[in-house]
Parts: structure tokens; C-alpha cells; sequence
């Protein structure tokens, strides 16, 4: 009979190993003993299945780690499109020591919950540049949104922009052509030039480096964030609180 603490020995070494080392020592048994060694095995879990659950915490955590250290990689590759594309907009402090970049849908529920968060953020640190990465990724709405958004901004400014892009995120429901002018209307521009423009190359050519960067970035959803110093930084996946990314802000700043 193989003494528990044996087969705990066993069981953290076949669960850590490397799929070789494993695959290498099953060979090594026999058929009886592989059965002798699987009945011990399962009788080991079926008396202490906390070990399960510690395998699968250890496992997760290293993965964390992992992804964590490829995405510094990713954000130190890509610093120049991330935090210097030449066309995305910015507002806070633009001249701040800390760079905010979200990418974000307007029909993301999320994202609509994230926007106070970051405002608040923004207003009580004051050392922040915020950058917006339209990217419209849910739906037919989405991108007519965005490529108005984009339109709006290439030919009435960043001001008209600004606007707009908290019209949209506060907008409940489909959009049409007449909302958009509703829109612009409540605002005080015309939204005809806008709406001419919304499949322009100039508009294609945002959404299309903003869609690359994501996928280099291996962004799947909004709101994701980018946080750093124009240099490298951090990827924050999903929706976070003004106090959690305020505790990035601390980290980055040392």
C-alpha cells in the first residue's frame, strides 16, 4: 500500500510537471501498476479533494502571472499606436504624467458604467490624460455610432467630439440618420457634412487601426484600459472602479 503523503508528493509533482515529464513517467509503469497507481490516486482525491481546488487556485494564479507579463510585452511593443496615434481624443490633463487609454463601445453597459468612474478619477488626481479608442464591437449600432463619433471629430473638433461622445453613451436604444441630427442639433452643428462622411477612408482608416491594435493587443471586449506612461504600462481588462484604478495610479507612479 503506497502511504498517503507518497501519493500527495505524486499528485503535485504530475500536476505541475511539464506534459512530457508526465507523459514520460506514465510510460514508465506498468499496466498493473498504472491501474494500482490511478486507484490510489482516486482514492487520495476522493479523501482530500481540497487538493483539487488547490491545484486549480495554483494553476489560475500562475496563468495571472503569466498573462500579466505578456501583457507588459504588448503594451511596451504597441506604446506608440496605443498612446500616439495622432488621432484618437484625449481630454484631462493632457500634459499629465499618467495616460488613461480605454477602448470602448457605446452600446457596452460597461463601458456606460465605467465613464462616471473615470471622470471622477480624472477630476480628483488632475495629473491624468484620458484617451478614447472607439472600437465597435456589438453590433450594427455600434458602428454607426462610432463612425459618426469619428466623422464629428475629423471635421468639427475635438470640442464637437467631446459632445457627441457623451451624447452617445447616455443614448438608449437603436439610432437612426435623425437622431444623429437630433444630436448635432441639441449641440449647435450641422450633422449633414458628418453623416457624409461616416464611410470616408479617412473614417475606415481609424476604425481599422483601432480594430489592429486591439487584436495585437488581444483585446475581445470593452471597456478594456490601457494605463501608463506613454512608454509601457499596464492592460486593464474590463470594468473597474475609480478606486482600483486609482491604486494602478500609485503602483505606476512607484
Amino acid at each position: 500500500m503506497v502511504r498517503q503523503p507518497l501519493i500527495a508528493a505524486t499528485l503535485a509533482a504530475l500536476t505541475f510537471a511539464s506534459p512530457v515529464l508526465a507523459q514520460s513517467t506514465a510510460m514508465q509503469m506498468s499496466d498493473s501498476e498504472r491501474s494500482a497507481f490511478r486507484a490510489e490516486v482516486r482514492a487520495y482525491l476522493m479523501e482530500n479533494p481540497e487538493v483539487i481546488f488547490e491545484a486549480v487556485s495554483e494553476f489560475e494564479r500562475r496563468n495571472q502571472a503569466q498573462q500579466g507579463e505578456m501583457d507588459l510585452a504588448l503594451v511596451e511593443i504597441n506604446a506608440e499606436a496605443i498612446f500616439d496615434d495622432g488621432h484618437s481624443w484625449a481630454t484631462g490633463n493632457l500634459e499629465g504624467d499618467i495616460t488613461l487609454v480605454e477602448f470602448m463601445d457605446y452600446r457596452c453597459g460597461f463601458c456606460r458604467r465605467a465613464q462616471p468612474e473615470v471622470l471622477s478619477m480624472l477630476e480628483a488626481d488632475g495629473n491624468i490624460r484620458l484617451i478614447i479608442k472607439e472600437l465597435p464591437i456589438l453590433g450594427p449600432d455600434s458602428e454607426i455610432m462610432s463612425r459618426f463619433a469619428v466623422a464629428v471629430q475629423q471635421l468639427a473638433g475635438d470640442e464637437a467630439y467631446g459632445a457627441v461622445h457623451d451624447a452617445l453613451m447616455a443614448w438608449e436604444g437603436s439610432v437612426t440618420p435623425d437622431d444623429l441630427r437630433s444630436i448635432a442639433a441639441d449641440i449647435g452643428f450641422d450633422a449633414e457634412p458628418a453623416l457624409a462622411a461616416m464611410n470616408s477612408p479617412e473614417v475606415n482608416q481609424v476604425l481599422n487601426e483601432n480594430r489592429a491594435l486591439a487584436q495585437r493587443l488581444q483585446i475581445s471586449g470593452t471597456p478594456t484600459f490601457v494605463m501608463g506612461d506613454g512608454t509601457g504600462g499596464e492592460l486593464l481588462r474590463g470594468y473597474m472602479p475609480a478606486a482600483e484604478m486609482s491604486n494602478v495610479v500609485t503602483r505606476l507612479r512607484g
